[in-house]
């Protein structure tokens, strides 16, 4: 197996999936009615760009062609929200409730790399280093979730 084609098909898949929470988060900072969920969302989407410009770094240094766009399901996905949202409404907790889901789902990616034992040493560290910036997003956003559950 040639290391080199697969740290770069792993790491485009990434970013595939972390552009996708970047474009979870800004469309969460427009929806939310809350100034601080507002903020919170902003925030979490300009760490996530930076993840993604990480990982594209990476695939440039092994001379690879970084993704540039999310995954076309994340395009299915927000086109079925702006339907259910233009039919039941939304509020923040719905919104948290989303973004935590989605949450889960970049968490699970990044598990999985990071188990991959395919994976060339520098690649390994790199997607370690970026899940730091995921589980801490991951464990906000579920903390918000059942601080809202409790209210």
């Amino acid at each position: 197996m040639d290391i080199r084609n697969h740290d770069i098909e792993t790491i485009n898949s990434l970013i595939k999936t972390t552009i996708d929470s970047v474009d979870g988060y800004r469309s969460a900072a427009e929806d939310a009615d809350s100034g601080q969920f507002q903020s919170i969302f902003f925030e979490r989407a300009n760490e996530r760009q930076r993840v993604a410009e990480e990982l594209r770094q990476h695939v440039r240094s092994l001379g690879g062609d970084p993704q540039d766009d999310g995954s076309v399901l994340a395009g299915a996905h927000r086109a079925f929200m702006n339907l259910r949202d233009a039919v039941t409404g939304r509020d923040d907790q719905a919104i948290i409730a989303e973004v935590e889901r989605g949450e889960d789902h970049i968490k699970e990616k990044f598990e999985a790399a990071m188990q991959d034992g395919n994976l060339g040493t520098e690649t390994r560290s790199l997607i370690s280093q970026c899940y730091d910036s995921v589980k801490s997003g991951h464990d906000q956003m579920r903390d918000l979730k059942n601080g809202m559950r409790a209210v």
